[in-house]
């Protein structure tokens, strides 16, 4: 559901449901995103003078993945743009930001077709693959919280009646579900360490002197990781009944001035439609073994520069035959 969210946002062009190319190759530049992004992976981060030396020099294997990295980076830009053009010459392209982009060219003096090509795949690579994290661990945080799963359930039961699915126009009378999203953003951010903003001026913080030229690195997780950090309580948003505006929401999550994610909107709104409809149509609960064993999850996370967890087995069956039924037909 996140990436084709986003690549119809970016590029209106829908995504296959088992191995879509355009998902797979975001998934290599993701991966290779993480592996550069991780401080100590290459010598030259030690020893800056190897930046110097020729792609053959011991050590400068760095150069050659470079080239790699770039001809990947370039696919990632220039083959679903393709289609995009592709399709707006056969008039059979739909609304997106790439195609309105490249329709408005001839009106603006602002950008090229090049920024267009950087910007949509921007757009598509980090929505979809920080989407999808953040909705494993509320799978995740489901199965270690079934009491938290019920509570929501039980709210959506109460609007929707189970003949229907929950839309947007159900988040006000769904404060439970709301605060529960929230918790998951909490709980485990998906960017624990935030974009490195750059101090052009001296400045002082509660006694403390950041001189200038600093490089200041907001550290997410520990921002939002302040009273009882690992317990999952969505209640912590609330007050009776209803969200707390006295409650700081944990927007820190999407970064800080400027350098915010400018997706955090449909970032937001993406996850709270996955989390309200997967919980209106399904129970989630432990996996279980062919010998009868119930397998419990590692809530393992892994070390990139998205916070995912880590591979784990899980149970996700529909609530009843009725429910089904009605997650048969909204599909088809």
């Amino acid at each position: 559901m996140a990436a084709e969210n986003i690549m119809s946002v970016s590029y209106g062009i829908d995504v296959l449901p088992d191995h879509d190319p355009y998902i797979a190759l975001a998934q290599k530049v993701m991966k290779v995103a993480g592996e550069v992004a991780t401080p100590g992976t290459f010598l030259v981060d030690s020893i800056p003078s190897l930046k110097y030396v020729p792609a053959w020099f011991p050590g400068a294997g760095f150069k050659r993945r470079a080239n790699e990295w770039r001809d990947l980076g370039r696919q990632v830009q220039k083959v679903p743009f393709a289609e995009v053009k592709n399709q707006i010459a056969a008039g059979t392209a739909r609304y997106s930001f790439s195609a309105q982009s490249i329709h408005n060219l001839e009106e603006n003096d602002y950008y090229t077709e090049k920024h267009i090509q950087a910007t949509a795949s921007v757009i598509f690579m980090a929505g979809s693959d920080s989407t999808l994290a953040t909705v494993n661990t509320f799978i995740l945080a489901m199965l270690a919280n079934p009491d938290a799963q019920k509570k929501a359930q039980e709210q959506i039961d109460s609007v929707t009646g189970q003949t229907r699915l929950p839309d947007f126009s159900d988040e006000e009378a769904l404060p439970y579900v709301s605060a529960l999203v929230k918790e998951i953003v909490r709980w485990r951010p998906v960017v624990p360490i935030a974009v490195p903003h750059f101090l052009a001026v001296e400045d002082e913080y509660r006694g403390f002197r950041i001189p200038a030229n600093s490089i200041i690195i907001g550290n997410v997780s520990a921002i939002l990781h302040d009273e009882e950090p690992d317990s999952f309580r969505p209640e912590r948003f609330l007050l009776d009944g209803k969200l707390n505006p006295e409650v700081r929401d944990p927007q820190a999550t999407f970064g800080f001035g400027r350098r915010i994610c400018p997706g955090r909107h449909m970032a937001t709104a993406s996850l709270w439609i996955s989390v309200a409809s997967i919980l209106a149509g399904f129970d989630i609960t432990k996996a279980v073994a062919e010998d009868g064993q119930i397998i419990e999850p590692t809530y393992e996370y892994l070390s990139d520069l998205i916070s995912a967890p880590a591979p784990f087995k899980c149970s996700i069956r529909p609530r009843s035959r009725q429910i089904e039924s009605l997650i048969e037909g909204t599909a088809n």
